[in-house]
């Protein structure tokens, strides 16, 4: 396999239910705009949609991805070599690690919308986060693209050195 092929790719997409809300939101601006006139509700509907569409469409982009040595969550990207054993999180942990048990310090790629997650710990000593908290569908399989970018990092490594 290349070094720069894509080991794990997920869109952290809105649920419809939100579309359906954006809709609304349309439908309300164009109420709202109803007493001036048919054009002004028309605009109205297609302002106020347009926007609920798009604050829908910028918060459903976020991407989690493995490629090369790095994982690539939002707009963090880190090597993998700085990061620890990755821990998938059914939905009570998840709720857990968003609430009491959270560390103010953490990078959290958070979505309510989805149930599970992924914690892994940073290793790096000169990083003052403490772990990762992924939202994702699929923690298992982006725990086993770390497990093997990290385990492809080490069979690489030339022999009596440390890494």
């Amino acid at each position: 396999m290349e070094p720069s092929a894509v080991r794990y790719d997920e869109r952290l997409t809105a649920p419809r239910s939100w579309w359906g809300i954006a809709a609304l939101i349309g439908v309300a601006g164009g109420l709202i705009l109803l007493p001036l006139g048919p054009l002004p509700m028309l605009g109205g509907v297609l302002a106020a949609g347009a926007l609920a569409a798009a604050g829908v469409s910028a918060y459903g982009s976020a991407r989690i991805r493995v490629v090369a040595d790095s994982l690539v969550a939002g707009d963090a990207r880190i090597p993998v070599a700085a990061l620890g054993e990755a821990e998938p999180l059914d939905g009570e942990e998840a709720v857990a690690w968003r609430g009491y048990k959270a560390d103010p310090r953490a990078f959290l790629l958070l979505r309510s919308y989805v149930p599970t997650a992924l914690r892994v710990p940073v290793t790096d000593p000169e990083d003052p986060t403490p772990y990762l908290y992924l939202s994702t569908r699929s923690p298992k399989r982006l725990a086993a693209a770390l497990t093997a970018v990290r385990a492809g990092q080490e069979t690489d490594r030339p022999a009596g050195t440390q890494g």
